[in-house]
């Protein structure tokens, strides 16, 4: 059976989390991480060197890294409606997870870490100004793409394109301390047609931001 390692209010254990719900995968999962069980131990390092979660097990195999942990799922279960087999498919997919992994990164420090949740360095002004300016930048770049395109990030179906930033901009709707956001329509027609799904409810509008 498949064993995810990491704490499930997570960001990044999460995204896993609505993965396998929406495969309908039968899998372990075990507390690690803030408030639970350390990750710099002996026993954790040895299946992922840098500390972080979250780790998937399957079998002998210990996978690190959320979006690699997000195609790795999608493959193995031949998921192709997920995570298209024809590579130009694949690589509008891709594009978009890249695209939360790199490009919001600045934004979610200064504006969640620092805004929401007031930790060191992030809250200090020149991190929380430019990362909720960043944010807002980001979420208007998102509905200009989803006006023109959609449903969906990457067309007409639900892909693996859709986890990493369904939950960046569940966490934009979701943040008590923003300032006043603007109007973006296709952005909270988006917001809904993820919140149809259950997998979303159960992992990601569940309540936490």
């Amino acid at each position: 059976m498949l064993k995810l390692l990491g704490r499930r209010n997570a960001y990044n254990v999460r995204k896993v989390l609505w993965l396998l719900d929406e495969l309908g995968l039968a899998f372990a999962q075990e507390d690690w991480g803030r408030d639970f069980r350390p990750t710099n131990v002996p026993e954790f390092l040895a299946l992922n060197p840098f500390g972080t979660v979250p780790v998937l097990l399957d079998g002998e195999a210990a996978l690190r890294e959320s979006h690699v942990i997000l195609r790795y799922l999608a493959a193995r279960e031949h998921a192709w409606s997920l995570y298209p087999r024809e590579l130009i498919q694949r690589a509008h997919v891709e594009a978009w997870m890249d695209w939360v992994a790199y490009d919001m990164t600045v934004a979610m420090r200064g504006a969640y870490l620092g805004g929401e949740l007031g930790l060191e360095p992030w809250c200090q002004p020149q991190f929380l100004e430019v990362g909720r300016a960043e944010y807002a930048r980001r979420m208007g770049q998102l509905d200009a793409a989803l006006a023109a395109g959609g449903p969906f990030l990457a067309g007409h179906e639900f892909t693996l394109a859709d986890i990493p930033a369904g939950f960046v901009v569940h966490r934009w709707f979701a943040m008590s301390k923003l300032p006043q956001k603007p109007e973006m329509p296709a952005l909270g027609a988006y917001y809904e047609r993820l919140s149809e799904r259950p997998a979303f409810r159960r992992h990601i509008r569940n309540g936490l931001p």
